[in-house]
């Protein structure tokens, strides 16, 4: 019989916790060489144990914010023949994106209703530690969504320049912080303004209110 699996799970509920370890272990193909509740302990417990793999929570204490994804990206990088899957109770894009935004190779992000799906749970750990990445289908769909509002935005006739700009508009500053920023003329930033009014179809109002409505557009669309 093929070793066991190496595996430290990391999640704040009790129950959750004990519960997922039964299961896996009870494959008969896991083994669980610690399971905790905090994203520090979870950090010690990766360089003592040396695991093949880690199952964690995303929000746990101190903050219950986003502790399991700055885990997983301090344990890929530390450990990089460690495999991560995240479990998440939400299927929005943002946390995908947080925990993918500077790669996927050995990273799974499933959500919570999968953990009673045994074969997918263990397909996951597997394909991590064989350094490939594994995404929830309902992740995937609300990834494809958010591409499509994007596509359809306004925001996506802007040029890579011109986005710039509007980014440096929404930290308030002036066209003259603006280019000294980027290294351009201020009569630079100007064109380039006044092209970002012209592709968001923003009317020829007072200035001042143009830049406060491309901002907003920017902000709505990045959030």
């Amino acid at each position: 019989m093929p070793d066991r699996l190496r595996l430290v799970i990391a999640e704040d509920s009790y129950l959750v916790r004990e519960g997922t370890r039964r299961l896996l272990e009870d494959s008969g193909e896991v083994e669980v060489v610690a399971a905790v509740g905090s994203a520090g302990e979870l950090l010690d417990a990766v360089d003592r144990l040396r695991p093949q793999a880690v199952m964690t929570d995303i929000r746990m204490p101190p903050g219950h914010d986003m502790e399991g994804i700055e885990a997983a990206h301090r344990i890929r990088a530390k450990h990089p023949e460690v495999g991560v899957v995240v479990l998440s109770q939400h299927s929005d894009e943002a946390y995908a994106f947080e925990l993918l935004k500077d790669g996927t190779a050995g990273l799974a992000y499933l959500l919570k209703e999968r953990v009673g799906d045994l074969d997918e749970l263990l397909r996951s750990l597997r394909e991590t530690i064989a350094g490939r990445s594994v995404i929830d289908p309902a992740v995937v769909e609300s990834l494809l969504a958010r591409r499509g509002r994007l596509a359809r935005s306004p925001l996506a006739k802007l040029t890579a320049r011109e986005t710039d700009v509007l980014r440096e508009m929404a930290q308030g500053k002036t066209n003259a912080a603006i280019a000294a920023s980027l290294s351009v003329s201020e009569s630079a930033v100007e064109k380039y303004a006044n092209a970002i009014f012209s592709k968001l179809e923003l009317s020829e109002a007072r200035q001042v209110h143009r830049r406060v409505a491309a901002v907003l557009a920017f902000l709505r669309e990045s959030s």
